[in-house]
């Protein structure tokens, strides 16, 4: 039993005097250390940082994707991926998404789980001597709830009776209540007025702050189709388009399938002509942007690594400069027993623990900096995530090995009778 735990008991003293000789290196020669960290911390930071902020765009980009639906189709005029495929005046000779269409679909999909209606203008919304100019009023029909989640922090949504009527209701977004009624004020059942047309407020979106889709409901009122077809001409003056939502199971590309067959069919388009529709699908984008924040984090990652060989060095300097310092004191170790690997273990411990303290300066700082970030009320939040702290605190001790290991190997193998000499 006990030449089992001796191993360990030796593993546990050689950690612990080689962490004691390391700080007290650390402790005696303060000038020598701070030098020794700013490099690395340098380092840390940019490299971390680079990270932080691709990854934090990454995750805002992705969400906002979702908001508009992993597996919705988007039943439209213009694909989204239109570029070099073929002149630009073939999409615009295309007919608008309209209700026949949805209403065919509805009649003959068997994936289909939901399917809307929606389309945009950007018009005045007023009530009383306060107006908003230039917000986006989007016009819904029935099902667009069951496809797209509307969070309502006041009232209510449509009822189906009232999302296929000309009921003039809405639900505004938050910044909108803010901005026609104020801070505390409760504006269901309030009359606006959009375009001159009066609207009974029956909803208040909940506060969802800025995303790089542009997609947030914030500034934005919603109404009833049938109302927005009283407001403006759907077909000539906007750009309507079918949501479809499949039953839970299907693909994506098994609904595109089906949705194609229909459409062609209602258009009466021949075989060997082009669709006169689009189906587009957020997933078109997944590979595009997971290849674009690789380019990025690659490029990124380069650049910062420079910053990292330069507090790389700097250790290693100061390593060879602590072994020529130290050299008495290692031939009077060796004299008295101390083993190579016991040297080797010292000077090593000494490289990680700089490189180490450099690393989490670095981690500190840019953790500082994303708070400060955080109140300046971006676009996208900016995240420290957990991976990125192990990532700094990985690389930190890799390069305090890489960076300390030739002194320590020089050190281990200097010669007791020698190194005692040395003055």
């Amino acid at each position: 039993m006990l030449n089992r735990l001796r191993p360990m008991v030796i593993l546990t003293r050689l950690t612990t005097e080689s962490m004691g000789f390391a700080l007290q290196s650390v402790r005696t020669n303060k000038l020598r250390t701070l030098l020794s960290l700013f490099g690395i911390t340098i380092g840390i930071f940019s490299i971390i940082s680079v990270f932080t902020v691709v990854d934090s765009l990454e995750i805002s980009v992705h969400n906002s994707l979702n908001q508009l639906g992993s597996n919705t189709i988007y039943v439209q005029k213009w694909p989204w991926n239109a570029a070099g495929e073929y002149p630009w005046w073939k999409y615009m000779n295309r007919p608008e998404p309209n209700q026949r269409d949805l209403d065919e679909i509805r009649r003959r999909s068997q994936l289909a789980d939901a399917s809307c209606l929606q389309t945009s203008i950007s018009r005045r919304v007023e009530h009383g001597s306060t107006s908003v100019n230039y917000t986006s009023i989007l016009g819904v029909s029935d099902d667009c709830d069951r496809i797209q989640s509307f969070d309502i922090a006041q009232g209510r949504y449509f009822t189906n009776f009232e999302a296929t009527s000309s009921h003039r209701i809405a639900i505004i977004g938050h910044q909108i209540a803010q901005q026609l009624f104020g801070e505390n004020a409760s504006p269901v059942g309030e009359i606006i007025k959009i375009d001159g047309h009066k609207f009974s407020v029956v909803g208040v979106f909940s506060k969802e702050g800025n995303n790089l889709m542009d997609e947030s409901n914030d500034e934005r009122v919603v109404i009833p189709m049938g109302a927005f077809g009283q407001i403006v001409d759907i077909e000539r003056y906007t750009s309507p388009f079918i949501c479809v939502k499949p039953h839970e199971g299907v693909g994506s590309e098994e609904l595109i399938d089906e949705l194609r067959g229909i459409l062609r069919s209602f258009h009466r388009i021949n075989p060997a002509d082009d669709d006169n529709f689009s189906l587009n699908v957020v997933s078109m984008f997944e590979s595009e942007l997971n290849a674009i924040f690789s380019t990025i984090t690659l490029a990124g990652g380069v650049i910062a690594f420079f910053s990292i060989l330069v507090g790389g060095f700097g250790i290693a300097n100061i390593m060879f400069v602590s072994v020529k310092e130290r050299t008495n004191e290692i031939g009077i170790q060796k004299a008295l027993g101390a083993k190579r690997y016991i040297i080797l273990t010292q000077f090593l411990f000494e490289s990680i623990l700089l490189s180490t303290m450099g690393g989490i300066i670095g981690l500190l700082l840019i953790f500082i900096l994303t708070l400060a970030l955080g109140a300046a009320n971006l676009e996208f939040e900016i995240i420290l995530t957990a991976s990125n702290i192990a990532k700094g605190m990985f690389i930190s001790i890799i390069i305090g090995i890489i960076a300390g290991f030739i002194p320590a190997w020089q050190a281990s193998k200097l010669s007791p009778l020698t190194a005692i000499n040395t003055m």
